[in-house]
């Protein structure tokens, strides 16, 4: 009998649930799979959301989102961890413990989810401090938007200049690696600002004038974490995951009232034709 092959391609997503589908855990779940691994999840929160907007928030029980981890990192294991919505310095302060016990040389991306992309706050000033002062240091990758970014330095992100200000100031806080996003930078092109401890990556595209914005987020940092499960290099992962939503926004299926999600099965759509 051979051998079976080391596995590769392992995802633990620890975030939030999103009933709409287009963000959060449902988001996650999809761009893993589509770029070829495997998602495992540790819910940490309910909500009821749509296109319009979050109308309401179920916090999950700490002890069941660490029973979560703990049954998916014992069992099955984890190349990456990426984390969303963790809307409390308690929860943030558990599930940096649990990571710490269960997988501490694991990679992590961090997505600190601060605000929806209809504006609705999602975490409280204290669970930022704990994610800057608990989740940042020692992670691959922390993916902000401009105005997260902010948030995290106390620096302003209103171009470039203040991304790369605020990326540097991310890798000074203890992050291996920090992509600004330029996304909330008003221009005809977004560029987005990726620094690590090898170098700096600047990445261009042309924005695309849609409301179909739901999740991107999400999907931007789920899409480095199945990538870098996969070995591959963060900025070649950065540049792919980049690609592939600049695609699934392209192809977004305009539904909702609001915030549309966008297309994450695009691939298989281009299969069809």
């Amino acid at each position: 009998m051979s051998e079976q092959p080391e596995p590769s391609g392992r995802v633990l997503i620890i975030a939030g649930s999103d009933s709409g589908g287009g963000a959060g855990i449902q988001a996650d779940l999809k761009t893993v799979t589509m770029l070829g691994g495997y998602a495992m999840t540790a819910i940490t929160a309910i909500t009821a959301q749509d296109t319009t907007g979050v109308h309401g928030v179920w916090p999950v029980a700490i002890d069941a989102v660490t029973a979560q981890m703990r049954a998916c990192l014992t069992d099955i294991g984890a190349d990456t961890i990426k984390t969303g919505m963790l809307g409390s310095a308690d929860l943030v302060e558990q599930v940096a413990e649990t990571l710490d016990a269960l997988a501490k040389d694991t990679p992590r991306i961090v997505d600190p989810v601060m605000v929806a992309t209809s504006g609705d706050r999602l975490v409280d000033e204290r669970a930022v401090s704990a994610i800057a002062s608990l989740m940042l240091p020692g992670a691959v990758l922390v993916t902000p938007n401009a105005p997260e970014a902010d948030v995290l330095t106390g620096k302003a992100v209103d171009g470039i200049n203040g991304q790369r200000r605020a990326a540097e100031a991310l890798l000074e806080r203890g992050a291996k690696g920090a992509l600004v996003k330029g996304g909330h930078v008003p221009g005809a092109v977004i560029q987005d600002v990726l620094q690590t401890e090898h170098g700096e990556w600047i990445f261009e595209s042309p924005r695309i004038e849609t409301s179909s914005t739901h999740g991107t987020g999400c999907t931007l940092a789920s899409g480095c974490a199945a990538l870098l499960a996969q070995d591959i290099a963060v900025h070649e992962a950065v540049e792919r995951a980049r690609d592939y939503l600049h695609e699934a926004i392209k192809q977004a299926p305009g539904l909702g009232q609001g915030h549309g999600p966008v297309a994450h099965n695009w691939a298989l759509s281009d299969q069809k034709n």
